[in-house]
């Protein structure tokens, strides 16, 4: 009788797309986390190698599912665009976000605020933005060695990753680009969008206007000049 010799098993750990809670608990929030968001898709649209994500389950540790985070808005420099069901680190080149924002809504509490403090500190992220547009308050920290320290006056902080500029005004926060154009909702978007089309209609008509006008003056002076003629006057001698 031959011995039956026990085969080691694996278990292939299950990495799920969703943590089943909600993207945000109210229309503030929500309105927020995609106008940062999309505001930097647009930002870095001409660069293949930024991936921004909102709500993206994020793993950075292989072999564990418990340990994940999934920040209000991310950025993760070096890894290209791309649909993705979670940012799983060592599938990114081991390349952590290094950039990552929270929206506060009062459902969130100073332990989880906290908690979430440690886990971008001690997994790579190299600039943490909180964001509550409830009580107006803006704060960031940018890593120092291992730890991320608390930016000391965040009222008109530039972003080194992004470049974009922070501005804190007594009713809210206004978030401007490189150029200094300011993030936008897609509604603000698409108003402008429509303003720029309509000047470029006007200014089409008017184009257009002041064609037929010249087209009319030379025709009337090509009448005059056959006139002219007809009475035996050169009109190039006038």
């Amino acid at each position: 009788m031959v011995a039956q010799i026990p085969t080691e098993t694996t278990t292939q750990v299950i990495y799920p797309d969703c943590d089943g809670q909600p993207m945000s608990d109210n229309t503030k929030q929500f309105r927020w986390i995609v106008t940062i968001k999309e505001n930097l898709e647009l930002l870095f649209a001409e660069n293949s190698d930024v991936f921004i994500a909102g709500d993206l389950l994020w793993y950075p540790v292989e072999g564990n599912n418990k340990i994940r985070q999934a920040p209000d808005a991310m950025v993760a420099f070096g890894r290209p665009k791309g649909d993705r069901g979670s940012y799983r680190q060592w599938i990114e080149g081991g390349i952590a976000p290094q950039v990552v924002f929270e929206i506060l809504s009062p459902g969130n509490r100073m332990s989880e605020m906290s908690r979430k403090l440690h886990f971008y500190e001690q997994y790579g992220v190299e600039e943490y933005y909180i964001y509550d547009p409830d009580r107006i308050d803006f704060t960031g920290w940018m890593r120092n060695g291992d730890r991320l320290e608390s930016i000391e006056d965040a009222s008109n902080w530039v972003s080194p990753r992004l470049g974009i500029r922070f501005n804190m005004q007594p009713d809210t926060l206004i978030i401007y680009r490189p150029d200094d154009r300011p993030f936008l909702s897609f509604v603000e978007i698409d108003n402008r969008r429509q303003q720029a089309e309509q000047r470029a209609e006007q200014s089409d008509l008017r184009a257009e206007q002041a064609e037929q006008e010249a087209q009319a003056a030379r025709q009337q002076a090509e009448k005059l000049a056959a006139k002219l003629r007809e009475l035996g006057i050169d009109p190039t001698n006038l």
